[in-house]
């Protein structure tokens, strides 16, 4: 497959321009069963070369071990990378595998300057380019979080700030504290709750949006039809969109994702990651998707998804699969933005 070397975008007002589409780096540490280290770092490498610029990371991914891994590819391309990385989640030493996305959510002003500088050394760099908020603890006042978070762009630790899983009102409370650049939700073709508040609310402040599992966890690549096919330890078996009755009737619908892509000769990944461009320029705002990818060849197929325009007949078979996707995208949606709207 040609390798498409992307175009570039503003994160958010005054952010870096980074490449239309990022990496998802979570699935090189854990989550997602068993992972050839080599061909991950190998990864990271050709997704540079193809113009992927923004590598998204967190604190809680391998517990620490992706930012340790993706650490030394940061450092070598220190002038070319801007990483992104999270903190809220904490997790018990021990606690992997499925239940691995269980925690404890912390957004207190001491804990945020605790967790950057652990960040900042297990990847080994001065600052971190994007520093998110990775889930909102709505006991902890959103100004105290942001407020610190702020302070921390005054020390020369961070350069920009982000949110992940907001409503618009939290986006908005959020920005008039510190100027948010980028929020980061899950956003797809069989996840669009995020177009109710959050979406327009990025777009009127110029906040770029960072969808999460533009590809449906895989699903939407048609890679695995039913939780129960996948390895032990994958986490996606404990989603309810994956499991029983709600896996056959959402595998269903990829019918309009299928006959598109035949026709066009490309792949429902790219059909998929070209709906999320096409959906943002609607709304008006920057779109920075980060599909997570262990291998070199899945990525030169995402990436070139970038360059691919659906028709506007096209879009209209896409449009209604959302409304009828069965089941929730967490067993537990009280941390997700959907659950405080």
């Amino acid at each position: 497959m040609t390798q498409t070397v992307l175009p570039t975008v503003e994160l958010g007002t005054g952010g870096p321009l980074v490449g239309v589409q990022g990496l998802g780096c979570m699935g090189m540490s854990e989550f997602y069963g068993q992972t050839d280290t080599d061909e991950a770092l190998a990864t990271l490498d050709a997704a540079l070369e193809a113009g992927v610029t923004l590598f998204d990371t967190a604190d809680m991914y391998g517990h620490g071990r992706n930012e340790e891994l993706i650490g030394p590819f940061v450092r070598a391309n220190r002038d070319k990378v801007v990483i992104a990385t999270k903190f809220a989640v904490v997790r018990e030493e021990g606690n992997g595998g499925v239940g691995s996305v269980r925690g404890m959510i912390r957004n207190d002003p001491a804990y945020i300057r605790t967790a950057v500088d652990a960040s900042l050394r297990r990847l080994g760099v001065d600052v971190i380019d994007v520093y998110y908020m990775h889930r909102r603890n709505p006991a902890v006042p959103l100004a105290d979080s942001v407020g610190a978070m702020a302070e921390l762009v005054t020390a020369g630790k961070v350069r920009h700030l982000g949110l992940s899983e907001v409503t618009g009102a939290e986006l908005r409370e959020a920005h008039a504290v510190h100027p948010i650049a980028a929020i980061q939700s899950e956003w797809s073709v069989f996840a669009r709750d995020v177009e109710r508040t959050a979406v327009p609310a990025a777009a009127e402040l110029g906040v770029a949006f960072v969808p999460y599992s533009p590809l449906g966890r895989g699903f939407l690549t048609g890679a695995f039809q039913n939780a129960e096919d996948l390895p032990a330890d994958d986490f996606r078996r404990i989603f309810p969109r994956f499991t029983g009755d709600n896996a056959a009737a959402n595998a269903e619908l990829l019918a309009p994702l299928r006959e598109i892509a035949a026709a066009r000769g490309v792949t429902t990944a790219q059909v998929a990651l070209a709906w999320v461009h096409q959906r943002a320029e609607v709304h008006g705002l920057a779109v920075v998707p980060i599909p997570g990818t262990r291998k070199r060849s899945r990525l030169a197929e995402n990436t070139a998804a970038a360059t691919l325009r659906l028709s506007a007949e096209e879009l209209a078979l896409l449009e209604p699969v959302a409304d009828r996707v069965a089941g929730d995208r967490y067993a537990d949606m009280s941390g997700t933005s959907a659950g405080r709207e």
